[in-house]
């Protein structure tokens, strides 16, 4: 497991998809930051034109609470398309490479193998889930919003995390479908229509059954008309995490890998 978990770090140590991952959430903390600017000044919108539309259908307020809820809803919304991407080369870059055969001839098992994939994605995801709220905070200093407070900005840091862990868990299945599709494109197929299908159906108000549309819900995207997905979902977004590692695992244990 040791070795297998370095392999790991070096092969995303000597990638550019770190710096591109890590670009994304800043781009996403700027815009969450850009629109806490314009909500300050109702003027400022008028100004901004279309971006300040935006800045107002967000729904948020220009204040601490509003902010740390904005950022946990980018990391919902966004985290489900950038940490499935991880996910994705993560486990396609072997068969796109060609270096599957060559990877399951060391002597390690691959079952080490899979579960050392998965421990990276979840550092990765957890690094970029404090680099924005980092950032976030830094920026919401810059701008001197109001009603801060300690308790508020746990809560929302904690919610920011929280948010993360659920985005992350549910992209495990795109692990089988990149292993089972042989590279990057059956997989990237697939994340797109999770992200179709996950606007479409917490829009029709079924979010909450829907593990791809849980972290949005509980990040609040759907507003404060929108009940919270509850425990049920949250088991569901567990499950769908556990099951995707699972049977990544045992395809990678059983299927016959000639390339």
């Amino acid at each position: 497991m040791r070795e297998a978990l370095w392999a790991e770090l070096l092969k995303a140590r000597r990638s550019r998809l770190p710096w591109i991952t890590a670009l994304a959430f800043t781009i996403a903390t700027l815009v969450c930051g850009m629109f806490m600017f314009i909500l300050a000044d109702p003027g400022r919108a008028r100004a901004f034109g279309l971006l300040g539309g935006k800045a107002q259908l967000s729904g948020a307020s220009a204040d601490w609470p509003g902010y740390l809820a904005l950022l946990a809803q980018a990391v919902a919304v966004g985290g489900l398309g950038v940490y499935g991407l991880i996910t994705i080369w993560l486990f396609g870059r072997e068969f796109s490479d060609h270096t599957a055969t060559d990877l399951l001839a060391l002597p390690t098992s691959r079952t080490a193998i899979v579960t050392a994939k998965f421990t990276i994605a979840a550092l990765w995801a957890l690094l970029l889930a404090l680099l924005l709220a980092g950032l976030g905070l830094l920026i919401g200093t810059l701008l001197a919003l109001p009603a801060w407070s300690a308790p508020a900005a746990i809560d929302g840091l904690a919610r920011i995390l929280a948010a993360a862990t659920l985005a992350a868990l549910t992209t495990t299945p795109l692990a089988l479908a990149a292993s089972a599709g042989r590279g990057y494109l059956a997989a990237v197929g697939v994340l797109f229509g999770i992200i179709f299908a996950s606007q479409v159906i917490a829009a029709l108000g079924y979010g909450a059954v829907f593990p791809w549309s849980v972290p949005g819900l509980y990040a609040g995207i759907a507003g404060t008309g929108q009940a919270p997905p509850g425990l049920f979902g949250l088991l569901l977004v567990t499950a769908t995490g556990a099951i995707g590692a699972a049977a990544t695992a045992v395809w990678w244990n059983r299927a016959d890998h000639t390339r």
